[in-house]
């Protein structure tokens, strides 16, 4: 049942996403930063604890879950370390997501071949 609600909620995800791609003028970058600040501000305001508990990966491994984080991760710090915490927990909160994508590229960059589009 786990697996089903990660898909469920992923998958609406991805289709949120791919429904602003279809019908809307907004780049892919502008909605994976909307994205992301979606999930810092559903954080904040209590509705993304819920989710991520109720569906575990579906909602932490999108680019909102990636938000989530960093915003989970700077209310920790400056519980912990006061206002500089404020500059340290999102970066540390989200460092292995962080690693993991620069690690990838790399290696996705050895397999592809870049070029112009042309």
């Amino acid at each position: 049942m786990e697996f089903l609600k990660a898909f469920l909620v992923g998958g609406t995800i991805c289709l949120i996403g791919q429904l602003l791609i279809d019908h809307t003028c907004l780049t892919p970058a502008r909605i994976m930063v909307a994205f992301v600040t979606a999930g810092v501000f559903l954080g904040a305001v209590g509705l993304y604890e819920p989710l991520v508990e109720f569906a575990g990966a579906g909602a932490t491994v999108p680019l909102c879950g990636f938000g989530y984080a960093m915003a989970k991760g700077v209310e920790e710090a400056v519980k912990e370390h006061g206002f500089l915490g404020a500059l340290m927990g999102g970066v540390t909160a989200g460092a292995a997501g962080i690693g993991a994508a620069v690690f990838f590229g790399y290696l996705a960059s050895l397999a592809a071949r870049p070029g112009d589009k042309s």
